[in-house]
């Protein structure tokens, strides 16, 4: 049997991807300690799955399908950088993400719930939507004063709307170059 590196995640329309890759290009300086999320591997992170046995993919689509069947198409507005855990803090560069009716965190919410049930460890934390854009290098490291600066000088850098209506079952492949992402499946909403 194969395993897979899998997660569950929300493609970026055109817009959003080219704005993020905009602002990624604004806030990145040489050595600066963060490693940018490389433009191609840009989506919206539901879960996390991690090694997933390649005959159990099909058991978590119709999970997923399960989920998001219950789901009408819905609005995401993106803009706002900033850190996780906190700006005091920062381990993580962030676009904020508004979600207008709450059927993201829903969504979410009962992937938790109902992946849970085949044997994948629910998060700890609550979900705060939020478009990656870089993480510190290192376990315990921080962004340092200039990339907080340059977060701060973005703070209020929107990166667009989009529509939602579909999730993608994703694949992690690592090569020479570093992880490169394959849907093993499109599962639609509604």
């Amino acid at each position: 049997m194969q395993t897979i590196r899998s997660f569950i995640a929300i493609p970026l329309n055109r817009e959003v991807s080219k704005a993020a890759i905009r602002l990624i290009g604004r806030l990145k300086e040489p050595d600066d300690g963060i490693k940018w999320v490389p433009t191609d591997n840009l989506h919206l992170t539901l879960k996390f799955l991690g090694e997933v046995e390649n005959v159990e993919v099909p058991r978590i689509c119709d999970a997923i399908r399960g989920v998001v069947e219950e789901f009408e198409p819905f609005d995401l507005h993106f803009g706002g950088t900033t850190a996780l855990p906190s700006m005091d803090r920062p381990r993580a560069i962030v676009s904020g993400i508004e979600d207008p009716s709450g059927s993201l965190t829903k969504i979410v919410e009962t992937l938790e719930l109902d992946l849970a049930e085949l044997g994948f460890k629910r998060e700890p934390r609550d979900y705060v939507p939020h478009l990656t854009l870089g993480r510190t290098k290192g376990g315990s490291r921080r962004a340092s004063e200039a990339v907080v600066q340059r977060i701060r000088d973005h703070e209020t850098t929107q990166l667009g709307m989009m529509g939602i209506d579909e999730v993608h079952l994703i694949g992690s492949f690592l090569d020479k170059k570093g992880p490169s992402y394959h849907v093993l499946d499109t599962i639609d909403l509604g």
